[in-house]
This record gives C-alpha cells, sequence and structure tokens, in this order.
C-alpha cells in the first residue's frame, strides 16, 4: 500500500453525518455481546510492522464505531484550535514535497467522560438542539490546551463543540489528561500531569464558553493524570512522575509517584479548599518511602520488591500534606511535600477506579512501569508494573494495599482503566514506540476478573489488538522529525451510563455493559486521533 501525505485526514473514511448516524444507531442497539468476563481472547497483539497499515483486531463479539476523528472541524473554532485533533499552527495535509517535516500539531483528546442530560445541553449556537449524549475530553498536547465536547447527537457541523482555551483569570490553559465529573459540585474536573510548575487540577462548569477555575490551592501542582470521585466527594489522584534511572540501573526508574486523596471543606464547592492527603504503604515496621540520591536502591530494593509480589498485605495510612485552613490557598509542589511526609512512591502509577459494589473500599490502580524492555528492575521488582488494589474504608485513614497482578514484557505499561461489570475490569497499555519495537508488538486492551487470582500464572483476555492508523504510521517512520508521537495508543478507556446525579459517581453501581444506557468509549490516540464506541457485535453467533 503507498501512503499518500495528502490522504491522510481523508483515510478515516467516515464522514461526520455517518459518525452521528453511527452514534444514534448506538444508543438504541440492544446487546448482542455476553457479559466482559467471557469475551473471546485475541490471540495477540498486533506487530510493528514498520512502513505497514494495521486494523484494530477486537473479540468476535464486539465492534467499533468512531464518534469522532481529528479532522472533525470544531463548530466554533479559533485560528489557533481548529480541529478536534490538529492545532492551526500548519496545514493538516500537506503536499509531499513538503512532507514530512511540516505537519499541523495533533492535539491527542485524552481521557473520557460520558454525560447524559435529558433536557440538553446549550451550545455555540443558539438555535440548535444538541440532543441529550455528551462525551467531555481535555487534549494531552498542542498549545494552548483546551477542553471539547463531542455531541454525539449532533450533525456533522454541531459534532465537537470547542468548550475553552482559557481559564477565568485569561490563562491559556494546560494541556489536560484525565477527566472526571464531580456530581456533587456540578464541575467537569480535568488533570495535568505537567509536574510541579504548571500541574494540578482545574474545573469547568457546563456553559458555552466554560468558566475553567485552577484549583491548586487545594491539590498542589503536580502530575496528576488519574481523578475518582467516591461518595462522599472526596476525591482520589494518581500522579505519573518518572524518576531517574540509576548508575548500575540506567534502564529503569526510581520510583517517584504518588496517590493521593482530596478532602474538601465543602464537597459542593472546591474553591473553599480542604485537605490533600498522600499514601503511605507500611512494610513491616517501616513505611516505604522515598530516598534521594538513592536511585539505585530504591530501584532495585527489597521494598519494591516486596510491593511486587503475591500474595503480600500492607497495612497503608493517608498523611495529610496539606491544609488549606493551616497552610493557605497558595499553589504547591504536592509531590515534593508527599516525599517529606513519608508517603509511598510508585512506578508510575496513572488511573485509578473504584470497584462497583457501592462500597468504595476497593480501589484498583494501574502501574505503567519502566516501559523499557531491556530494564533493570525485570518484573519482580516492578519493571513491567502491573496492578495494585487499595482496600480501606473510605471514612478512615488506615487500610491495606496489595498486589493483583504484576505486569510483564508482554502485558505493561498500564494506563486506563474502568470497570466492565461488577468484576469485568478492563485495563489498556501506552507502551510507547520504543517499547513497541523491543517486543514487536502495538498496544493492547485487556479484561481482568477481579474475582480470580492471577499469582499462579493466569492472564487476562485479549479485547483489543490496536492498530496502526496510515498518518500514525508515517509519524512512527518519521520519527522526531514530523514533531507528534507515532504508532496510536488506546487512551480515554470509559464504561459509564451518563448519570449526572451523584448515584451515578463511577463505582456507585455495576455496569450493565451495551444495556441500560451504559457504553464504552475509548480513543485510538495519535495518527488521525478517533474515538470510538465499542458496540456489541450483532452478526457474531455464539
Amino acid at each position: 500500500m503507498s501512503l499518500s501525505r495528502t490522504g491522510r485526514i481523508a483515510i478515516v473514511g467516515a464522514t461526520a453525518a455517518s459518525l452521528a448516524a453511527a452514534s444514534l444507531l448506538a444508543a438504541t442497539v440492544a446487546s448482542s455481546a455476553p457479559p466482559a468476563s467471557s469475551w473471546t481472547n485475541v490471540a495477540s497483539a498486533n506487530p510493528k510492522s514498520p512502513g505497514l497499515v494495521t486494523a484494530d483486531a477486537l473479540s468476535p463479539e464486539l465492534r467499533q464505531a468512531a464518534v469522532a476523528q481529528g479532522a472533525n472541524k470544531l463548530e466554533n473554532p479559533t485560528a489557533a484550535v481548529p480541529y478536534y485533533g490538529y492545532d492551526g499552527d500548519q496545514p493538516n495535509m500537506v503536499p509531499l514535497p513538503a512532507a514530512p517535516t511540516v505537519e499541523a500539531h495533533k492535539t491527542e483528546p485524552d481521557k473520557s467522560t460520558y454525560l447524559v442530560f435529558k433536557n440538553g445541553l446549550a451550545g455555540a449556537d443558539a438555535s440548535y438542539n444538541y440532543g441529550t449524549h455528551f462525551l467531555f475530553q481535555g487534549h494531552e498536547s498542542g498549545t494552548p490546551g483546551y477542553i471539547t465536547r463531542i455531541n454525539l447527537d449532533a450533525d456533522s457541523a454541531h459534532r465537537v463543540t470547542l468548550l475553552a482555551t482559557q481559564d477565568v483569570a485569561g490563562n491559556n490553559l494546560p494541556d489536560f489528561d484525565g477527566s472526571t465529573w464531580d456530581p456533587f459540585a456540578g464541575r467537569l474536573l480535568f488533570t495535568a500531569e505537567s509536574g510541579p510548575v504548571t500541574g494540578g487540577v482545574w474545573q469547568a462548569d457546563l456553559a458555552v464558553p466554560a468558566h475553567v477555575q485552577d484549583l491548586s490551592g487545594l491539590t498542589g501542582r503536580g502530575g496528576y493524570e488519574g481523578i475518582q470521585n467516591d461518595d462522599r466527594g472526596n476525591l482520589y489522584l494518581v500522579e505519573d512522575v518518572g524518576g531517574k534511572g540509576g548508575v548500575t540501573t540506567p534502564n529503569a526508574k526510581q520510583p517517584n509517584s504518588f496517590v493521593y486523596r482530596v478532602l474538601p471543606t465543602d464537597r459542593n464547592d472546591l474553591t473553599k479548599g480542604g485537605k490533600l492527603q498522600a499514601l503511605q504503604v507500611i512494610n513491616g515496621d517501616h513505611p516505604i518511602t522515598f530516598h534521594p540520591g538513592q536511585n539505585d536502591a530504591d530501584i532495585l530494593g527489597a521494598d519494591v520488591a516486596s510491593l511486587h509480589t503475591y500474595g503480600k498485605t500492607f497495612a497503608t495510612k493517608w498523611v495529610t500534606i496539606h491544609d488549606t485552613a493551616l497552610d493557605g490557598s497558595t499553589a504547591f509542589d504536592a509531590n515534593a511535600l508527599a516525599k517529606a511526609a513519608s508517603a509511598t512512591p510508585f512506578k508510575r502509577p496513572e488511573n485509578g477506579v473504584f470497584q462497583p459494589d457501592g462500597t468504595f473500599s476497593h480501589f484498583f490502580f494501574t502501574e505503567t512501569g519502566d516501559t523499557n524492555a531491556s530494564t533493570e528492575a525485570d518484573a519482580a521488582h516492578g519493571g513491567f508494573g502491573g496492578l495494585l488494589e487499595l482496600t480501606q474504608d473510605p471514612r478512615k485513614n488506615t487500610g491495606s494495599l496489595s498486589l493483583f497482578y504484576r505486569g510483564d514484557v508482554v502485558h505493561t505499561g498500564f494506563d486506563n482503566i474502568s470497570f466492565l461489570s461488577r468484576t469485568a475490569l478492563a485495563v489498556v497499555e501506552d507502551a510507547g514506540d520504543a517499547l513497541h519495537t523491543q517486543r514487536n508488538a502495538l498496544d493492547s486492551g485487556y479484561v481482568f476478573d477481579t474475582g480470580k487470582s492471577y499469582a499462579g500464572g493466569l492472564q487476562p483476555v485479549r479485547f483489543l489488538a490496536q492498530g496502526r492508523d496510515a498518518s500514525a504510521t508515517i509519524d512512527s517512520a518519521c520519527g522526531s522529525a514530523c514533531g507528534n508521537d507515532g504508532d496510536n495508543e488506546i487512551t480515554g478507556l470509559h464504561a459509564a451510563n451518563g448519570d449526572p446525579t451523584a448515584k451515578g459517581v463511577l463505582g456507585e453501581k455495576a455496569p450493565n455493559l451495551f444495556t441500560d444506557g451504559w457504553r464504552l468509549f475509548y480513543t485510538r490516540q495519535h495518527g488521525d486521533n478517533v474515538t470510538n464506541e465499542i458496540l456489541p457485535n450483532s452478526h457474531h453467533e455464539d
């Protein structure tokens, strides 16, 4: 197949009108798929083959339909932000003589938040009925950062609405990673993982344009990615900050990221402040802590090995690192305070969710690991990350932590996470181009059963083997010269029924996927930046 630069936008194939039609079909289709726990395993990941486009492969019980793509024009664009997935800095289609060094910057829509408002929402066009089903996303790359709303019931001209590029103070928004809906405050929450200077949490209302506020006086600055409410209005934040390699461990990274909890003073108004806590894990008679300048020791130490050993259970404690009532509301470095308070660092945890049994007592979070097949940490020291389970009474400061699944080179780079039923937990990879090359495998999505033990070698079911579209294939081939990331990545995995009330907090109800309004979305990030809805395959015969 010959890849033409002039065809990289058209290659997505679906028109905006067909996207809208697919969405309406998805909203009404009857389920024909068996439970997620019994989906058929996709035998292998797609190989990373230079110059070759590869189709996505899903379990035969499933299919997917695009709901938005990078080339969708925003209904209310700016010169800097004209498209759903492209900045306005360069043409997003360029002639071959200029390729590959001239290309629009791709904005990479990230974590999704699905909401249903029975009375609809207003938009940029006061005369238009936008329907009732909406998918909100922040964008992980580009300048400025911005927030979009996919209007799932809308026509082509109104398909994607630009919500905001600036906060209420007139500052450009950062690039966003995580998102969720806070029903108590009635605000969308977005996280930026850009660290102690520009990272943090922002809240936005539902207006167009949205009023966006920086909450760093409460949450501090940090490399936040995952964000999740509990039923009490508390927030759980998962930080993704890479550590440094060691002298004898140059391909491994020192654990350098923390898990946090926010206890707001008033859950209905996060601007009133509250407490920020960090998770401390206790191994025997001592907490597991960060040791400055001891990269090799922390990477290969007994503590990190213990954390990644099946069958071990550790006591945990939430330690308060900042209280606005005592410390004020000036932005602060959350990571530095967590280290000073002897909280426990992890190897790039990225996202977390509560088991949906209504108790909010089991919080599962991913650990990405080193995303390097040559890591000296190996699986035993968390080099390939995994899944960890925090068990607690959410009203208390103590609990316990255990390893649920230890990653290996085949199953690693875990990032987004979402429950598909009470016990079916879906996890997707973000392994990165370098590891794709090392293991000759693109990313996959897996389903775990939280009622089973994986200590004996049991492996999860692969329900999605990510392919690579033409645009990403070109970017992968030309590397940094294109200015964009290469291979496609799975992100924004999100199962929800769209309930915007407190009863709809993720973790309150067990998903009934494909029925009762429960829908499943993900984004094929990089390349064409297509956001898909996963649907039951009505033509599949059991």
